[in-house]
């Protein structure tokens, strides 16, 4: 999937998420409800987390070097795993830890009604954020689900920053669910046991962002679908096939591409420049994202050969 977009729905997710911030803790402070502590935390570290996203697309912006000759376009997948770290420490334990001292230790709230005003403006301004993210995702899920768009995309900020909203809208609810509960039946018990449910959701999503964005990390190779258009692509004129194929994201718009052809032992040197010419500037035109393409010209010792398992990976 395409991997360009993302920066509004940075923007709009930091923008919410530290007003959001400010507003929670004036809660907590007025009315001592951990469900409004734990939803504090949790938007301070989104708050954070939005600003790790926008430094790891400045930072892959660099130019290539001597010491890292295919750039730094991995940036993005590593800030992004941090990102997954933070939300599982700050948001999860943090939560679950909170959630637990207050069953061992309940405390009356005072002044709910200003929770749960506070609580229903932070699910306004968290569906903005989620709009956006919904809005800058749908062009490039196409006709994927949410769900195979978050396992392939290669953009790694945009299944962050949805996931973070779903999290954040659902434990907004859970909250508002925990106070309401701790003021109708007067026990504040029920306030504990959302901040928990909140720590529980918070550790699954960072879970899951954890595994995705760390296959990204160690480098993960074009899904079924986009190489079959890459054999296609190379395949015409001299080229009677692929051979074997090795692709790797170094980036989420820049791929690697690896493979050996086969030519007929009849073609001269010329010819067989030319033909790999032609073929790097086909597969350039039907993937533009391959940025890097080393293609090595063999013979065919097989009339059909054994398939390389790599021209058909199986999707993560």
């Amino acid at each position: 999937m395409s991997a360009s977009g993302g920066g509004k729905a940075i923007v709009a997710a930091l923008a919410a998420n530290a007003g959001i911030a400010v507003a929670k803790f004036v809660g907590f402070a007025v009315t001592g409800s951990s469900s409004m502590l734990a939803e504090g935390v949790h938007s301070v570290a989104d708050t954070g987390n939005q600003g790790l996203l926008l430094l790891g697309r400045k930072r892959a912006k660099r130019a290539a070097t001597p010491e890292h000759p295919f750039g730094f376009g991995r940036d993005r997948f590593f800030y992004s795993f941090v990102v997954a770290l933070l939300l599982f420490s700050l948001g999860s334990v943090f939560a679950i830890y909170e959630g637990i001292h207050k069953l061992s230790s309940p405390e009356e709230l005072t002044s709910p009604i200003v929770a749960v005003v506070i609580l229903v403006v932070a699910i306004v301004l968290e569906g903005f954020s989620f709009r956006t993210a919904v809005h800058e995702s749908r062009e490039l899920k196409g006709d994927a689900t949410w769900w195979g768009f978050i396992r392939q995309s290669v953009n790694p900020e945009l299944p962050v920053v949805l996931l973070e909203d779903t999290g954040a809208l659902i434990g907004l609810i859970l909250a508002l669910g925990g106070v309401g509960l701790s003021t109708l039946t007067g026990e504040p018990v029920w306030d504990a046991v959302g901040t928990i449910c909140i720590g529980v959701l918070l550790g699954v999503i960072a879970v899951i962002l954890i595994v995705e964005t760390k296959s990204l990390l160690i480098g993960e190779g074009a899904g079924a679908p986009l190489v079959r258009t890459i054999t296609g692509a190379l395949v015409g004129g001299p080229v009677e096939r692929v051979i074997h194929l090795r692709t790797q994201y170094l980036g989420p718009e820049e791929l690697l591409v690896a493979a050996k052809i086969a030519v007929s032992s009849s073609l001269s040197t010329e010819v067989v420049a030319e033909a790999i010419d032609n073929a790097e500037a086909r597969l350039r035109a039907a993937v533009p994202e391959a940025r890097l393409v080393y293609l090595e010209p063999d013979l065919d010792r097989s009339d059909a050969g054994p398939v390389d398992e790599a021209l058909d990976p199986s999707p993560r």
